[in-house]
């Protein structure tokens, strides 16, 4: 089978959207034309639990600009992997969300989170968003560990709430309300992480007013449990 260029362009896309590429017929290089910038990852991972705004996304990612921010929102609108919409009132604000074919990059994702998290070089001090936790937690989940549990688990991280479920050897997370956890972490994604995978005893947080917890105190201990990272390079 003759292999052929496919010249018709996505509605939208700029005009200049090859100006900068690999010149490379790998799909690993045409997927770093698509998402290759700087931010542009990260943009989509911040989406990865549903709708954000402008101001929202530049919250969850402190090291971008107004500017920089605008434009990788435009690329990924462009290439078909986020679309903006706006609310009915009485929010009447515009949101950025991922397309059925944006969501597929979470796997890309967690094997990134996964590997880099094995580099003598990473830094775990440094920012954290709530995404970024909860997609670790889907990475880094050890179903050895967590054997015959079957738990809602859940997390207010500012004004976001996420729910974690653990059932059937799976791990799964969702930006949503908390009925029917069995437990409550609340704190910030680095607090939360630093019990989970530092080993900081939730007690420690605790005193220090970086972390509340309410509900089942035995299955707080044990979700902490079951993210082991792995091994440095």
């Amino acid at each position: 089978m003759k292999l052929e260029k496919i010249t018709k362009r996505p509605r939208g896309a700029c005009k200049d959207s090859s100006a900068r590429r690999y010149d490379d017929a790998c799909g690993a290089a045409h997927a770093l034309d698509l998402i290759g910038e700087r931010w542009a990852l990260l943009v989509m991972r911040e989406l990865m639990f549903g709708p954000k705004r402008f101001s929202d996304l530049r919250a969850d990612l402190p090291g971008i600009s107004a500017n920089v921010l605008t434009q990788r929102l435009e690329r990924l609108e462009e290439i078909g992997a986020l679309t903006r919409r706006k609310l009915p009132p009485p929010a009447a604000s515009h949101v950025y969300e991922l397309t059925p074919w944006g969501y597929e990059i979470e796997p890309v994702l967690s094997v990134l989170g996964r590997w880099a998290a094995r580099s003598p070089l990473h830094d775990p001090t440094l920012p954290l968003s709530a995404a970024s936790l909860m997609l670790s937690f889907k990475t880094m989940f050890d179903a050895s560990r967590a054997k015959g549990l079957n738990a809602r688990i859940g997390f207010r991280i500012g004004d976001e709430t996420f729910l974690v479920r653990i059932h059937g050897g799976k791990c799964d997370a969702a930006r949503q309300a908390l009925e029917g956890a069995e437990v409550v972490f609340a704190g910030t994604a680095r607090a939360i992480a630093a019990a989970v995978y530092g080993g900081a005893p939730l007690a420690a947080l605790e005193a220090e007013k970086a972390l509340a917890i309410k509900g089942d105190r035995a299955l707080a201990e044990r979700f902490t449990r079951l993210f082991p990272l792995p091994q440095k390079a």
